[in-house]
């Protein structure tokens, strides 16, 4: 009952209210980045969701195109504007997903929705994160976001799929709000955002 029908009704509601509230944020951002990025505030790029079907996540774009002198894209470290730097730290970066949660393609709360390319390198056990929705914020992200390994990630995404209910989502709010407060996890120790996942070995599978 709660993961078909209340969790779907209450995730549409809270958007709607919390994309109102947010609404002055959302259009300050939107200028300052518009500014910041070359009059590119916002970041759409596809993303698999529920079963793995491709939709494009929204979200504001805190890092410039700059390139190096072979036309490459510089590292993320170097990329990262002033600006995008408060919001990510912030996590304002995320508002837009709001509009994803509208469109009904994504979860206030679940698996965080991550690169394609990522599809063909989880084991059978990782894929499972895919059985529901993908969240604006998840039980992985309040247990360390960026800060701990990508195994360690999955694993904690598979627990919230085995264990959804409106009481763990519940205690994720709240946790998110605690730990948006506090910055905590935004970036793996020692780089701007997560190093990208290459698989896991059969050893730790």
């Amino acid at each position: 009952m709660y993961r078909q029908l209340i969790k779907p009704l209450l995730d549409k509601l809270i958007a709607l209210i919390g994309f109102i509230i947010l609404s002055p944020l959302f259009v300050l951002a939107t200028i300052l980045l518009f500014v910041a990025n070359n009059g590119k505030p916002f970041f759409l790029q596809p993303r698999p969701g529920k079963g793995g079907r491709i939709f494009r996540i929204i979200k504001f774009k805190t890092m410039n195109d700059a390139k190096d002198t072979n036309g490459e894209l510089l590292p993320d470290a170097k990329r990262l504007t002033l600006v995008g730097s408060i919001v990510r730290k912030t996590s304002i970066d995320e508002i837009p997903q709001l509009l994803n949660v509208l469109i009904g393609n994504m979860s206030l709360i679940g698996p965080r929705p991550l690169l394609a390319e990522y599809l063909p390198l989880y084991n059978e056990r990782q894929r499972r994160r895919h059985e529901v929705k993908p969240g604006i914020t998840g039980w992985a992200q309040v247990n360390g976001r960026n800060s701990i390994s990508w195994e360690e990630k999955f694993e904690l995404d598979v627990y919230y799929v085995n264990n959804m209910s409106l009481l763990l989502d519940v205690k994720i709010l709240l946790m998110t709000v605690v730990n948006v407060f506090r910055g905590k996890g935004i970036s793996q120790e020692g780089a701007a955002t997560m190093e990208k996942f290459k698989g896991t070995p059969k050893q730790a599978v």
